[in-house]
């Protein structure tokens, strides 16, 4: 309630990407506090029995987790686990350093309770960040979630190897790595979903002799055949679950306007407007591995309703991001309170 009353319209006189840092401090403040880690325990933590899973070899000691994209530097985490989440995943992280797209670059489209952003893999870089993460000692499992530098000069060879060293960076720090093939947000626009592409990148990071999970993030905007080629590749490869979804490019059935889409422009639709495309994603990935491997749920999750169709359509973990711009850090303790697990 507090959040919707006062902090919210506070943040939302600020443009998306200021509202953001602030977030990022104040989240920062409470990993660096364990003062402040207790008072948000207290708070936000909620129960968890009954939500205890186990996958991979980690334990979840509850299914919400916080997407990739909120910290990307990886200055946040204790905070995060102090608010209740089950995990937390940094980044997208990129083997070199980057500052991203220009600004303006991220949006709030309320109409729609979504974001639109085109920041361009912002971070500080791979060698810095796991530096950072290699000091922080957590009660839920971390993922690092790797993607190619923005940078349209490094192609082909050169894009697999700026994986790769990422790739190995994430492996002294991470307890899951998800591989992100599908970010629309680079210099150059492509990504690694094309098959034979995602297959060389696969065969680089030579998953079959790697002791971290490690998962692949599929696009919202991937249509049926394309995904089962796709999934059934990455099976052949030892990939060990998938990602599902990243952000979309598809502007169709928003309630906001052309004339404000057409001024914010290019960028990654994420929140409420994606969660139905998610779902049926998420639905298609299931009937190709019937249950084989963990299936993690993200796009659009902002109330206990909207996370059950996500797991009823064959998620076994959820992320959050968009959906705590709109209702605060309150939603984690309400889905945990909410949702029930598949049998």
């Amino acid at each position: 309630m507090l959040y919707q009353t006062i902090v919210k319209p506070l943040l939302f006189k600020k443009d998306a990407e200021s509202a953001h840092e602030l977030a990022i401090e104040l989240a920062s403040a409470t990993h660096n506090s364990p003062a402040l880690q207790t008072i948000c325990q207290q708070i936000y933590g909620g129960q968890d029995e009954g939500l205890e899973q186990s996958f991979w070899g980690l334990s979840f000691t509850n299914p919400i987790g916080l997407a990739a994209g909120f910290d990307k530097n990886g200055t946040t985490p204790l905070g995060i686990q102090a608010l209740g989440f089950g995990f937390v995943e940094i980044g997208s992280i990129t083997a070199k350093a980057s500052k991203g797209n220009p600004k303006p670059r991220a949006f709030r489209i309320p109409e729609d309770e979504s974001l639109i952003n085109r920041m361009g893999l912002n971070n500080e870089g791979a060698d810095a960040i796991i530096e950072r993460l290699s000091k922080v000692s957590l009660d839920i499992p971390m993922g690092i979630n790797i993607a190619k530098t923005n940078d349209a000069s490094i192609h082909g060879d050169a894009a697999i190897a700026d994986y790769v060293y990422s790739y190995n960076k994430a492996l002294e720090v991470a307890d899951y790595i998800t591989v992100n093939i599908s970010c629309p947000n680079t210099g150059e626009g492509k990504t690694f979903e094309d098959p034979a592409a995602l297959r060389d990148l696969l065969s680089a990071l030579n998953l079959k002799e790697q002791n971290t999970p490690t998962l692949v993030k599929f696009s919202v905007d991937t249509d049926r055949n394309t995904l089962q080629h796709l999934v059934e590749l990455c099976e052949s490869l030892h990939v060990d679950g998938y990602v599902a979804t990243n952000t979309s490019s598809n502007r169709s059935s928003l309630k906001t306007s052309s004339t404000v889409l057409n001024n914010i422009g290019n960028g990654g639709l994420s929140g409420a407007a994606i969660a139905e495309r998610s779902d049926q994603v998420i639905t298609w990935i299931y009937e190709v591995l019937q249950g084989r491997k963990p299936i993690v749920g993200v796009g659009g999750i902002h109330s206990v309703e909207s996370a059950q169709r996500k797991l009823n359509a064959g998620a076994n973990l959820l992320q959050v991001y968009t959906g705590l711009v709109y209702e605060g850090p309150g939603l984690i303790k309400k889905l945990k309170a909410g949702i029930q697990l598949n049998s």
